[in-house]
Parts: C-alpha cells; sequence; structure tokens
C-alpha cells in the first residue's frame, strides 16, 4: 500500500513535473520545499487545504489523499445514488469513477442544450 508521500511523488511524475512546477501551478500555495518534505513523508498532518489544493492540481482524488494522510473519510451519506452503489458493491474507486462519468454526461447535455438555444 502507497504512503501519502509516495503517491504524491507518482502523481507529480506522472505530468512531468518538477516540485517548483507544482509549486507555480498550486499559485505558490504550497512551496516545493514543503512538497518535498510530503513526499518524503515528513510531514505527518498535512492540511486538509493542502491536499485539497494537491487533488485540484494533480486531478486526483481528494478523498484518497484524505486517506493517505490518515484522516478518517466517511463513506457519503446514504443518497439514492449511494444505495445503489451498495447494492451494486462497487468500491469506493469505483463510485468515484460513476460520478465523473455522470458529471461528464450533465456536463454533455448541458453544451447541448446551449447549442440548441
Amino acid at each position: 500500500m502507497l504512503t501519502l508521500g509516495q503517491e504524491l511523488t507518482r502523481l507529480r511524475r506522472l505530468k512531468g513535473w518538477t516540485l517548483r512546477e507544482v509549486e507555480e501551478k498550486t499559485k505558490k500555495k504550497v512551496s516545493n520545499s514543503y512538497l518535498y518534505q510530503l513526499e518524503n513523508d515528513n510531514v505527518k498532518e498535512p492540511s486538509p487545504n493542502i491536499l485539497h489544493e494537491l487533488s485540484v492540481v494533480y486531478g486526483a482524488s481528494y478523498r484518497e489523499l484524505m486517506r493517505l494522510a490518515g484522516y478518517v473519510v466517511p463513506k457519503a451519506s446514504a443518497t439514492a445514488g449511494s444505495v445503489a452503489f451498495n447494492a451494486l458493491n462497487l468500491t469506493e474507486q469505483e463510485e468515484e469513477e460513476v460520478m465523473d462519468f455522470v458529471e461528464f454526461i450533465r456536463r454533455k447535455q448541458k453544451r447541448r442544450r446551449e447549442t440548441n438555444e
């Protein structure tokens, strides 16, 4: 199982970015030296705000980064969607992918409606 630092390193390398480039992409909200500390697992309780910023920059799951950082991440509240997910026995990652796909379809439909107006 990956540590938070290993996952952050993996995500950054997938993008082909340096620590300084990540700092720039976060508009200096996360310094390259702090990111270095995170990637080397030297920070024990990173701020949820920092994790959110990195999840946005990397296009990664905020919930997963929070979980890897040791935060308790409860399941989504019992909605029709979560009940359906439970019935399908989907993993958390599968649930996120389904929700991403639903959002994609909604954006596509919205663009179609705007084009037809």
